[in-house]
């Protein structure tokens, strides 16, 4: 059994933590997901978005943040394995990875604009 299963389960919180500050100090695309986020929820809270608007928000925007982070945990580990060497194979997987977080990015977007259309449209026709 490794360390890594002999953990108790606060452990396993620190480490969550660790890795999350890992990745804000480390990822510039990160703290941009996270100042977007930001914003979105408080534009969302001044148009008095309802609880169901709220969690659709929330949900999409973890699906974000995390694609993100599962980018980077695959670059990192590539680089890793492959002790920062070019590889052909290496530079598709980060590509795929990459695409990934664009899709669910685009998705976001496309989520952004059904929600906050409807009341900004009300907002200036009225």
């Amino acid at each position: 059994m490794t360390k890594y299963k002999r953990q108790n389960f606060a452990n396993t919180f620190k480490n969550a933590r660790k890795g999350m500050r890992l990745t804000i100090k480390s990822e510039r695309n990160i703290r941009v997901h996270f100042f977007t986020a930001a914003l979105v929820l408080v534009t969302a809270y001044c148009l008095q978005f309802s609880i169901e608007q709220f969690c659709i928000l929330i949900l999409t925007i973890a699906a974000v943040i995390s694609a993100e982070m599962f980018n980077s945990a695959i670059e990192f580990s590539l680089d890793a394995i492959f002790h920062n060497r070019y590889s052909r194979m290496v530079g598709m997987a980060k590509d795929i990875a990459a695409g990934a977080v664009m899709v669910v990015t685009i998705s976001a977007v496309l989520i952004g604009v059904l929600l906050f259309a409807p009341p900004v449209i009300h907002i200036l026709t009225h």
